[in-house]
């Protein structure tokens, strides 16, 4: 499982922390082990679980900000786990209301040693930290103009909310309201077809 992952991290064309590909051999171990037991995730292959959850999380690797990161519906650790394996000095929480799969996030945290993650079990609605982050996350979670309302209000005052899509989601920019202005990239993942997936980065207008 480890050189077929380093073969998957080779094909994004960047360079990861030594150990990188064992510990994400560790987490996807874990996540099929867990999931014969507890419903997580709908893909139960594990190699599909390869491109389907640690790729189609890394490729956002290059549009993360400053030091605090928010992974908002992470479900069972995604993008956020993966992403905290790259970026050890940077601060991740990882929010979801679904109780199981936070505790799946909090399990293989510690069992990778990633002290640099918080799993918490809230709603995006209803989560107050006191503070807010440089870069909140969401992956397939919501339409755009919803997005904003459940986390809008974590972004900090000059971060970026990175919205993970599919396809060119050209309805929902359309219904994205101000005070939030928006780029679109495309990003690329070994396995998936080309233009399946995107991201868009929000941003309020000074």
């Amino acid at each position: 499982m480890t050189a077929q992952i380093q073969t998957a991290l080779d094909e994004l064309g960047r360079s990861f922390p030594e150990g990188t590909a064992e510990k994400l051999g560790i987490l996807i171990d874990e996540l099929e082990h867990w999931n014969r037991k507890v419903n997580l995730t709908a893909i139960r292959d594990k190699d599909e679980m390869i491109s389907a959850h640690l790729l189609d999380s890394l490729v956002a690797a290059p549009l993360l900000e400053g030091e605090t990161v928010l992974d908002v519906g992470t479900g069972p650790g995604f993008p956020g786990l993966p992403l905290a394996i790259v970026y050890p000095k940077r601060q991740f929480t990882l929010l979801d209301s679904n109780n199981k799969k936070i505790m799946f996030a909090q399990h293989a945290a510690g069992l990778l040693g990633l002290d640099n993650v918080s799993a918490v079990k809230a709603r995006g609605e209803d989560y107050a930290p006191g503070h807010g982050f440089d870069t909140v996350i969401a992956r397939a979670l919501a339409a755009l103009p919803r997005l904003v309302e459940i986390a809008g209000h974590h972004v900090g005052e000059d971060g970026v909310f990175v919205a993970l899509k599919g396809r060119y989601p050209t309805e929902e920019l359309e219904e994205l309201k101000s005070p939030w202005r928006h780029a679109v990239t495309e990003l690329s993942v070994p396995g998936l077809e080309k233009g399946s997936r995107h991201a868009v980065l929000l941003r309020r207008q000074p």
